[in-house]
Parts: C-alpha cells; structure tokens; sequence
C-alpha cells in the first residue's frame, strides 16, 4: 500500500478529471487492488477486493493531509467505492458530492454520478482517445460522425466541439443518452447531434439513412448480458464498417477486455473488414500503464479506401 500512499503525499492539484494511481496495472506490488480517481472537488477511491476500517482510516487521513496543503480553504470530500465478491459498496466520507456534479477535461464539461453504479458518467481510460477524435475532426471540420454504444456522448460533445457537421449517438440505455444529451447542453451546443435510444443490431437501416460517415466510432462494453459481448458481437459491427465509411473515412475501435488482446481485432478485421487499412492504435494516458500491455484499453484507428 506504501505506493499508493507515495502518490497521495505527491497529487497535484487537479483540474480536470482524471487517474491519479492505478493500481490494477500490476505496476506497484501490493496495490493491485486501488484506484484513485480525481472528479474535482471529490476524490473516489476504489478497491477491488475487501477493506478493513484501519486501512480506510489511514488513507482517508493521507488524503485529508494532502488536501489541506493544497487547498487549505476548501472543503475536502471524498467517497469510497468497494467492488469486491460480485457486491458494489460505495459510501461518501466525508464531505459531499455536489448535485449536479460537473468536471472538466480538456475544456469540455460533464455530468457525473459517482454515489452510484461503477460507471460514473466519464471513462478516465478513454481521455487519448478523446483527444484522438478532437485533433481528427479538427482537421476535418464539417465531418459527418457515427458514435455507436455512445453511453453519455463524450465523444460526440468533443467532435462538435472540434467542428462536426453532425454525431449520430446511439445507445440502448435512454438513461445513459439522456445524460448525454445534457452533456451536450452544458457545453453549450444545441444543434447537430441526435441522439438514438435503440438496439445498434436492429437499427442498422436507420443509422445507414444518415450515413456514409467520416468517422465512425465504436466504444462496446466488452460483456454486458442481453446486450453485448464482445466474442460474439464485434464480428457483427464489423462487417458494417466499409457500407457505413465514406471513401477515406476512418473507424475508431475500442475494446476493454483484459482477456481480448490486440490480435482479437486485428485478426477480426483482416477476414470480415478486409478493404479497411489500420492506420495506428492510439495510446492510452500514461497513468493507466500496465504490465500486462495486452490486457489494458486497446483504440485502433482504421481507413477507409480512397
């Protein structure tokens, strides 16, 4: 645990939301099981397996001593969150969470919810890939983009931002959408998005009527019962990338499955995409390094023919 508590006594002040320490990357022996996550004003902290009360005590003490000298005239609040034997516990410390609970990342604003589920509204993990698409579409403005599993519509607040023409957002979660679509409010952007609460895998003709697309994105969960799971259900999306790509339009990938390494998408989109060109795999931030390359985040960027 002393890693940890050598990152808590050196945070930074954060600004935008983010990791702070990563346990689970198998980079720090003994820390496997914590996270630390920044949603400005609230730490949250999370363990993968059981946590007795002295060792909650003493974290929350080194937390506290570090917000007070960095911020010694702000309130300090932080929750903890326990995922352990199939059970999510979360509990606030101390201090609270505003309601509505807004962060930043790179100039854009999003709602979060970190009191309940794991999910908290903004995936931490997915900030490069993020930036992939505000540097891609800003060299590309006017771009027509397909945000498939959208969730809360990051990526979609993030393109308009950077100069889409149109995101076509479409996720079976209405609850998930309907925060995306304050998401979008929040920034201050009222038109070009539309926002699709259906199954992907039974709405291909009406997500094909507003294509071809520039941009294609597509962010599953990597096993979600009744929904999706990625063994089976990738293939399926897929084969519809070259009908829903414009000539050198580009699919960004993405799959967070610490069993599935590269080759399951490569390999995949060699036999069932194989007009498509990979063009790179973009990094993931530097705090979520992991031992184990293959079993982190993996975003592949791939083209479309001319």
């Amino acid at each position: 645990m002393q890693a940890l508590l050598d990152a808590i006594a050196t945070l930074p002040l954060p600004q935008d939301a983010q990791r702070i320490f990563h346990g689970r990357g198998g980079l720090y022996p003994g820390c496997e099981q914590w996270a630390l996550d920044a949603y400005p004003p609230v730490w949250v902290l999370t363990s993968f397996q059981p946590v007795v009360e002295d060792v909650l005590s003493l974290l929350g003490s080194a937390l506290q001593q570090r917000w007070q000298q960095l911020a010694p005239d702000q309130a300090f609040n932080w929750v903890f969150q326990c995922r352990a034997e199939g059970q999510t516990d979360t509990r606030l410390m101390a201090g609270s969470v505003p309601e509505p609970h807004t962060v930043t990342e790179n100039g854009a604003r999003f709602r979060v919810h970190i009191l309940r589920g794991q999910n908290h509204g903004l995936f931490l993990d997915m900030a490069e890939g993020r930036h992939w698409v505000r540097t891609h579409v800003t060299a590309r403005p006017r771009l027509k983009v397909l945000n498939l599993f959208a969730y809360t519509c990051a990526f979609s607040v993030v393109a308009l931002q950077a100069g889409a023409a149109q995101v076509v957002n479409v996720d079976m979660a209405r609850g998930a959408l309907s925060v995306g679509q304050q998401n979008h409010q929040l920034n201050g952007l009222t038109a070009g998005a539309s926002f699709l609460g259906h199954d992907i895998f039974s709405s291909w003709g009406k997500i094909g009527r507003s294509g071809p697309y520039g941009l294609v994105i597509v962010d599953p969960p990597s096993y979600q019962k009744g929904s999706f799971i990625a063994t089976k259900d990738y293939a399926r999306l897929m084969r519809r990338l070259p009908d829903l790509l414009a000539p050198g339009g580009h699919a960004l990938l993405c799959l967070n499955a610490p069993e599935l390494g590269l080759a399951f998408l490569q390999e995949q989109m060699q036999e069932l995409a194989p007009t498509l060109t990979l063009v790179e795999q973009v990094a993931n931030p530097p705090v979520f390094a992991d031992i184990a390359p293959e079993r982190a985040l993996k975003v592949l960027v791939y083209r479309a023919p001319d």
